[in-house]
């Protein structure tokens, strides 16, 4: 291993995304290894993974079986595109078992690609490319949800619903709004779960009938906003969107990118409300963050729309590592292993319990407002003031200092503006749980007194 002194210099030339290079850089982890839900630095001291790399790692780092699959692959060939009639047989494997466990959503084909802004933008320029070849061409319109994260390509930025994601690159591309989303404990509305259900279904029926639903291509929502804040929506949210996505003939499409293959204790987040998109968006536990890959699911009904002569059968769309054989042999490997130790189950059950056991600290720490989440995916909410929920100014650095304290003490959790989110690996078990806990009851304590210090 490297000098960490070196390290450091060599830190310098890279452009870290989603960072503030004028930030303090001083300090960087670098982490070197990893084994089951814990990863290495530099120095060897161990951390417990609360991010899951990045939503991502569910099968937990190290997997023999996964790394095997990939060492195979590349013994035989590392790569070659799948343009056209080339294919290779990991890519049409994963394929076909993507589509068998999507079999009660009536999916029809798979399109490979990169990572879930690839796996987006494949939705978007799909759906717009399925209407014209049914010809109905002015059905070109995307509508997303406030609070939404749909990754960094331009159609994807456009549909963000944060501003601090989209605002430094306008401008952004046309045809793109956002309308309320039904977020529980922020809103307007009301504190009934079905009523704001109702309300924000509402307001998505109101702006199809508004622009024209012979304007709009598509509807596109996380089943459960990830990167907004982990904002589980009322049950009766999701089937009230497929009504109305129906009643309009609007494409559903579910950006499943995060919520995909049970992280939200569902195999796929839109199945845990009952309901069948038209489009899934699929990235992270694909390969568990092995190998980078995206896939973009469609439905039958649009994937018959592409079997006709050009132009409207020419899928003018694809990437270099579209099918990129040692990815797909990944996936292959990653998602064998989701179901073979039934990780979905587990998801549910240490996710219900971890909410269970930080659901106490909201009673005993003044910034902490909510401890919500599905699954394994949750988010403690930052607040100012508890009874007018005013968010901790994001500037203030707090989910940063809670963040360093938890690293100091061997646990690694992720701080978003005025939130602490949780994405551990499924294969998190009840005592990771009780230490992740542990970490931030201890972290939320020494912050706070701190605070009252200075």
């Amino acid at each position: 291993m490297a000098d960490y002194a070196d390290l450091k210099g060599l830190n310098d030339a890279v452009l870290h995304p989603m960072s503030i290079p004028a930030a303090d850089q001083s300090n960087p982890m670098f982490v070197s290894r990893g084994r089951g839900v814990t990863v290495y630095d530099q120095a060897g001291k161990a951390y417990l993974d609360g991010m899951g790399g990045l939503w991502c790692v569910n099968v937990g780092h190290g997997r023999e079986e996964v790394n095997e699959a990939i060492r195979q692959q590349l013994d035989k060939i590392a790569y070659f595109n799948t343009f056209g009639e080339l294919s290779n047989e990991p890519s049409v494997r994963l394929a076909a078992r993507i589509k068998s466990m999507l079999a009660p959503e009536g999916a029809g084909k798979v399109f490979f690609s990169l990572g879930g802004s690839d796996a987006v933008e494949t939705a978007l320029k799909l759906s717009r490319q399925f209407w014209r070849a049914s010809g109905q061409p002015t059905k070109t319109r995307f509508i997303s949800l406030k609070h939404a994260y749909h990754g960094v390509h331009f159609g994807g930025t456009s549909l963000n619903g944060t501003p601090s994601f989209k605002e430094a690159y306008g401008p952004l591309v046309p045809g793109c709004s956002q309308v309320d989303n039904p977020f529980p404990y922020r809103n307007p509305w009301s504190a009934d779960p079905d009523e704001l259900g109702r309300i924000c279904a509402d307001i998505l029926d109101r702006e199809i009938d508004f622009l024209g639903p012979q304007n709009v291509a598509a509807f596109i929502a996380e089943p459960i906003q990830g990167a907004g804040g982990v904002i589980v929506p009322p049950a009766n949210y999701w089937p009230l969107v497929r009504s109305v996505c129906t009643k309009h003939d609007v494409l559903l499409i579910a950006d499943e990118v995060v919520t995909g293959f049970g992280r939200s204790g569902c195999l796929f987040g839109a199945r845990g409300w009952g309901v069948k998109p038209d489009i899934h968006c699929f990235a992270k536990g694909l390969t568990a963050g092995y190998v980078p890959l995206g896939a973009t699911a469609v439905s039958a009904r649009i994937a018959a729309a592409f079997d006709q002569p050009p132009p409207g059968g020419f899928v003018a769309h694809g990437y270099t590592y579209s099918g990129h054989p040692l990815a797909c042999a990944a996936g292959l490997a990653a998602l064998e292993i989701v179901e073979r130790e039934n990780l979905v189950d587990n998801a549910a059950t240490v996710g219900a319990y971890l909410l269970e056991r930080l659901k106490p600290l909201e009673d005993r720490y003044a910034h902490l407002g909510e401890a919500r989440g599905k699954g394994l995916m949750l988010a403690l909410d930052l607040v100012a003031d508890k009874r007018s929920r005013e968010p901790v100014n994001p500037a203030s650095g707090y989910s940063d200092r809670l963040a360093a304290d938890c690293q100091r003490n061997g646990v690694i959790v992720r701080p978003v503006g005025a939130k602490i989110i949780l994405s551990p690996p499924l294969t998190f078990s009840t005592e990771n749980a009780d230490a992740l806990v542990a970490a931030l009851d201890g972290a939320f304590s020494r912050v706070e007194l701190a605070a009252k210090a200075a």
